[in-house]
């Protein structure tokens, strides 16, 4: 069982990395004025950036619960 717990723990870490990568990141500076200009021009995907981040949220949580459960294991 423990091993079964290992693994999901492992396939949940490269989820979560894999997951937060696929974000568009938060544009800063003269680069981030620029772009947000063709963003307002063009659009922007709001929908996949939103579901993005409710999949990071819920990876996260089962992260952390398998860490945990894995930490208390005894």
């Amino acid at each position: 069982m423990k091993t079964a717990v290992t693994v999901l723990h492992f396939i949940l870490a490269i989820a979560l990395i894999a997951v937060v990568i696929l974000q568009s990141g938060r544009s800063a500076g003269l680069s981030g004025a620029i772009a947000g200009g063709a963003e307002t021009l063009f659009g922007k995907k709001k929908g996949m950036d939103e579901l993005l981040g409710k999949v990071t949220i819920v990876v996260a949580v089962l992260f952390a619960a398998t860490a945990l459960g894995l930490a208390a294991w005894k």
